[in-house]
C-alpha cells in the first residue's frame, strides 16, 4: 500500500485529503506544520508528499528545500493563496507539481499517481545502475591502478577524446565506462562498438546508419551508433581493426560532428564524446598503412595505457576475493575461504589472459570448490592447459 504524507495547518484540509486518499487505498500520515512533516519524512519512507505553502513556523517552500536535501520523494505543493510566481518558484525548487485550492480532486489523484510512477522509475533506475555498476567495478590499490584512477578523474569532466591502450583482458572497457560515469554526459547513453566483431562491409551501416533500400537487406531506416550515442559517449573498442574506408568516415564525423547515413544525402549533426581502445600498436599500424595517421591524432588527445596484470601483481588477492565473492553471491553459495597457499599459487601464475583469465579462474573455483580453496585446488583447476 502506497504511503502519503500530507503537511497542512488546516484540519479541514487534512481530514478531507485523508478521507479521499484512504478511500483510494492509500495509507496517510498527517503533519500540522513543516517541522513535524520533516520529522516524519526522516523517520519513514513515503511514496509522495502533499505540502501546503502558507503555514506557521516554516512555509512550504522551505519545507520543500529541506525535504529534497535528504529525500527524492516527489512533492506536490498545494495552496489557496498562490500566484503564478509562487507556482514557478515551487517547480524551480524541485516540486513535482503545484495545485491551487480549492482542490480539484480528480486532478489531484492523477497528479499523485503520476508523481509516484516517476518516483518508482527513479528508484528502479538507481537500482539498475547500482547492479550495472557492480559488474563494472575497477579493483586495485597498486601504483599502476592509482595512476589510472588519477587520469580518469582528470579527463572525465572534459569532452577530450581518449585512446585507451593495453593487452586483451586488461579492462580497457572498464576505464571507458568509468570515464563516462564521471563525466557531464553520465545521464546520456554509453554505446559500445566492437570494431573487430563487425564485418567490414557492415561497419559503416552500424556506425552511421542507413536509409531504407540503400542495400538489399535494408528493409527500413536504421539509426547508427553515432546517432544512438547523441548526448553521450561512443566507445570504439578494437579500433585498430576498423577498415580504412570506415576510418575516413569516422575522421569526418570527428572533424565536423556530422554523419551521413549509408544511402542518404542529409547531414545529421551529432554531439558525441569518442573514446577508443585498441590492443594494437597504432603507430606500427600507421607505418604498415593499416591505420590513418590523421585519425590517430584525432583520437589520441589523451592516451591511457592500462597495464597488464603482470605489472600489478599486488592487486591479485583483492581481485581474486572480489570475483569469488561476486560469483558466490550470484550462485547462492557460501563464501569460499582462499587459503594462503592457494593465494600464493595464484600470485605465481603467468596470467597471459590478464583480468579476463583471472575472472574465469575465480568462477571455475566457485563452481568446483566447497567451503575453501586450497593449493591443490589451484593446481587442479586454475591452469587447465
Amino acid at each position: 500500500m502506497s504511503r502519503i504524507l500530507v503537511i497542512d495547518d488546516e484540519q479541514s484540509i487534512l481530514s478531507t485529503l485523508r478521507e479521499i486518499l484512504e478511500y483510494e487505498k492509500f495509507r496517510v500520515d498527517e503533519a500540522r506544520d513543516g517541522a513535524e512533516g520533516l520529522k516524519l519524512a526522516r523517520e519513514h519512507h513515503y511514496d509522495a508528499v502533499l505540502c501546503d505553502i502558507k503555514m506557521p513556523r516554516m512555509d512550504g517552500i522551505e519545507v520543500l528545500s529541506q525535504l529534497l536535501s535528504f529525500s527524492e520523494t516527489p512533492v506536490i505543493m498545494i495552496s489557496g493563496h498562490g500566484t503564478i510566481e509562487t507556482a514557478v518558484e515551487a517547480i524551480r525548487k524541485g516540486a513535482y507539481d503545484y495545485i491551487s485550492k480549492p482542490l480539484d480532486l480528480n486532478r489531484l489523484l492523477v497528479t499523485l499517481r503520476n508523481a509516484m510512477d516517476k518516483g518508482r522509475l527513479i528508484s528502479e533506475t538507481r537500482l539498475l545502475r547500482r547492479k550495472v555498476g557492480m559488474n563494472y567495478e575497477m579493483i586495485g590499490e597498486s601504483e599502476a591502478m592509482k595512476g589510472i584512477w588519477e587520469m580518469i578523474r582528470k579527463v572525465a569532466p572534459t569532452d577530450a577524446r581518449v585512446l585507451i591502450t593495453g593487452e586483451n583482458g586488461t579492462g580497457k572497457e572498464l576505464v571507458a565506462r568509468h570515464i563516462h560515469a564521471l563525466s557531464n554526459r553520465a545521464d546520456g547513453p554509453f554505446v559500445e562498438v566492437n570494431c573487430a566483431a563487425i564485418p567490414s562491409e557492415l561497419i559503416e551501416s552500424n556506425l552511421f546508419g542507413h536509409e531504407k533500400g540503400s542495400f538489399t537487406s535494408a528493409v527500413k531506416q536504421h539509426k547508427g551508433d553515432f546517432e544512438q550515442a547523441d548526448g553521450g559517449t561512443i566507445f570504439l573498442d578494437e579500433i585498430g581493426d576498423m577498415s580504412l574506408s570506415a576510418q575516413s568516415k569516422v575522421l569526418r564525423a570527428l572533424q565536423d560532428n556530422k554523419i551521413t547515413r549509408v544511402g542518404g544525402e542529409k547531414e545529421i549533426t551529432v554531439d558525441v564524446r569518442v573514446i577508443a581502445a585498441t590492443n594494437k600498436n597504432l603507430k606500427e599500424e600507421i607505418q604498415n598503412k593499416n591505420f590513418r595517421e590523421d585519425l590517430y591524432h584525432r583520437l589520441s588527445v589523451i592516451i591511457i595505457e592500462v597495464p597488464p596484470l603482470s605489472r600489478r601483481m599486488e592487486d591479485i588477492p583483492l581481485l581474486v576475493q572480489h570475483f569469488i565473492n561476486q560469483y558466490c553471491n550470484q550462485q547462492g553459495k557460501a563464501l569460499l575461504n582462499v587459503e594462503e597457499e592457494a593465494m600464493e599459487a595464484l600470485r605465481l601464475m603467468k596470467w597471459t589472459g590478464n583480468i579476463r583469465e583471472l575472472k574465469n579462474v575465480a568462477e571455475r573455483l566457485v563452481i568446483l570448490c566447497e567451503g575453501r580453496v586450497t593449493g591443490d585446488d589451484i593446481r587442479r583447476y586454475a591452469n587447465p592447459l
